[in-house]
């Protein structure tokens, strides 16, 4: 079924703001910034990884229960996980291409058994290919089983999922929406940080067939020419304004024209005539984006040049929202799967 407007929205005006807090060089015992060593074999893990990373996936998509979660997976094997993935995301440029079919995600924020659920729908990886937005942690009461699965579908098809960083994949955030205590409570302070390292490490942006851009938040005034991504130095923080910022903090605004400072305290808001100047500039047809709630689960704005996507069905048991999951086939038409709450 194609997609086609939704008239309804129920959009959440996060007021979470991000610190210009320098975590660059703190360690932990997970080690500092990762090395680029390409020769390390974590691009095809070897037969033994492979068995321990099947293992995972299928105690998680499989033998998973709230009861039972807790011994599931130990520390070590979960900081093990964040390493391996770090190294991928070290490895990839701050832009991703790209190529349809594809199906892709938006916000999941910790509801573990709703992120099951849209496998169940779409088909698991690595039968179909996905891209995901980001907010995979806070709010939600199983971050942890959330960015679990998805590091190890990374780390064992890592052509076959794409994670980008969402601005709840920063530790300013995540310390204060509930991902710091699911972590301590359950497990330790040092796993919490190994996970900081990872998600500094995460690419921001992904275009799919030269046409489509995709990221968490939105456009960015300050980005006129996609090949500043490469200059962008890895890891790092979010900063509060700037072009990072609005990838992962940016939102659509109907009421204005170009861009203004955002009310969240962070990024910008921009308005119809700034998308289509962007995308004219950049030679794009279509804004893939995130981070609001929105009531049907996807929605679109400035003449369908851009769509919200929300994978999160009733949101925290607030919203009384679907979930959708965007799919773009070989000749990039838009179809959508629905989910309501699980």
């Amino acid at each position: 079924m194609a997609i086609s407007p939704s008239h309804k929205t129920h959009a959440q005006n996060e007021k979470e703001k991000p610190s210009t807090q320098d975590t660059k060089n703190k360690e932990t015992k997970c080690g500092t910034e990762p090395k680029k060593d390409k020769s390390d074999g974590s691009k095809n893990p070897c037969n033994a990884v492979k068995a321990w990373l099947k293992e995972v996936i299928d105690k998680l998509t499989k033998s998973w229960s709230a009861a039972t979660c807790q011994s599931m997976l130990t520390e070590s094997e979960i900081i093990e996980l964040c390493y391996r993935a770090r190294e991928l995301f070290w490895q990839q440029p701050t832009m991703i291409e790209l190529s349809a079919p594809i199906n892709i995600c938006g916000d999941i924020h910790g509801q573990f058994e709703d992120l099951v659920a849209l496998f169940t729908l779409n088909g698991f990886p690595p039968t179909k290919s996905y891209l995901f937005l980001g907010d995979y942690v806070d709010r939600g009461p199983y971050s942890l089983e959330c960015i679990v699965l998805l590091f190890a579908y990374k780390v064992m098809y890592p052509d076959r999922i794409t994670l980008l960083r969402g601005n709840h994949e920063s530790r300013p955030v995540n310390k204060q929406y509930g991902f710091y205590l699911e972590c301590t409570n359950r497990y330790s302070v040092v796993l919490y940080e190994c996970f900081q390292f990872a998600f500094y490490c995460m690419p921001f942006c992904a275009r799919i067939e030269k046409r489509i851009l995709c990221m968490h938040g939105g456009i960015s005034e300050g980005l006129t020419d996609l090949t500043q991504l490469e200059r962008i130095e890895r890891p790092c923080d979010i900063p509060d304004m700037g072009v990072l910022a609005d990838l992962t903090w940016a939102d659509p605004d109907p009421t204005i024209t170009g861009y203004e400072e955002s009310p969240r305290g962070a990024a910008s808001v921009f308005g119809e005539d700034a998308l289509k100047t962007f995308c004219d500039n950049l030679g794009l047809e279509l804004i893939v984006r995130a981070h609001q709630v929105v009531q049907d689960g996807y929605e679109f704005f400035g003449d369908r040049h851009l769509v919200t996507i929300f994978s999160a069905p009733n949101y925290c048991g607030q919203f009384d929202n679907a979930a959708c999951i965007l799919t773009l086939s070989e000749n990039l038409v838009c179809l959508s799967s629905y989910l309501s709450e699980h």
